[in-house]
């Protein structure tokens, strides 16, 4: 399943796995752009299975000599220095093959030796109950297997864990359990990493589709309160501006298509 770029497989072990679920707004594989983007992650290998195919341009290039660059559906890509590996998907799953894909992930993140797994998504903000509402927009779920150190810090940021929710919303008797509406396959990763007794960490957002951008930057910074990615800039010059420096992608310039052509006025 997965494809290494050089002639050896790279040495994972130890390394925190960072992926997206193809969920509402996409909020998931945004944040994954702003991650690689920003930390200038190199690319290392890909999946080849599961997925739709498609192909492009390089979504990162920094200048015309690499713009050329190919990318694929699913593509790996790490950065030693932070121990940090992360998937980024770019395609919607062939029909029923989504839970297998899941499954096959799985098993090479832990024959790898990842750390741990962090699943960064999004759930239908309309699904939200009165309490959810009220609270803050940001989610997390823990696998029994996360590290207690881990498990102590998360907590100690006083974030909201994910709600168990009548597994039949319609019946008022019905069980109660983890349900996370436009997550994609978000739940299916959970439940996998609890049958496989890997450490995983799930960081979602409430949200509405539509322009997605903010949504991401607040997913990464929810991330970055814990994994401390990049650090926020002391001496920024404008009060309004973002204490963290995240780079927006080439790729995002086209994000709604291009400006409207000038033989129309």
């Amino acid at each position: 399943m997965f494809v290494p770029c050089g002639e050896s497989v790279p040495d994972l072990t130890g390394y925190t796995f960072l992926m997206p679920a193809v969920s509402v707004g996409n909020v998931g594989q945004l944040a994954m752009d702003l991650i690689i983007s920003t930390l200038n992650m190199c690319k290392i290998g890909y999946f080849y299975d599961c997925l739709v195919p498609m192909v492009g341009n390089n979504p990162y290039a920094t200048a015309e000599e690499n713009s050329t660059e190919l990318s694929i559906n699913a593509e790996i890509y790490s950065l030693p220095s932070k121990k940090l590996v992360a998937l980024q998907l770019r395609s919607i799953f062939i029909k029923y093959k989504s839970k297998p894909f899941c499954e096959k992930l799985l098993s090479w993140v832990k024959s790898s030796n990842c750390a741990k797994v962090i699943v960064l998504s999004s759930s239908h903000s309309y699904h939200c109950n009165d309490l959810q509402l009220r609270s803050i927009p940001f989610r997390y779920l823990l696998t029994p297997f996360v590290q207690k150190s881990v498990q102590t810090k998360i907590m100690s940021f006083n974030w909201e864990e994910m709600e168990k929710s009548p597994c039949i919303p319609e019946i008022d008797d019905s069980q109660f359990c983890i349900r996370i509406p436009g997550g994609g396959i978000t739940k299916t990763l959970y439940d996998e990493s609890c049958s496989k007794e890997i450490p995983a960490v799930v960081l979602l957002k409430f949200v509405s589709e539509g322009d997605n951008i903010p949504d991401a930057l607040g997913l990464v910074g929810y991330l970055n309160e814990w994994l401390q990615i990049i650090k926020p800039c002391l001496q920024c010059d404008d009060p309004t501006a973002s204490a963290l420096k995240w780079k927006m992608p080439s790729s995002w310039r086209l994000l709604f298509g291009s400006g409207l052509p000038p033989v129309l006025f």
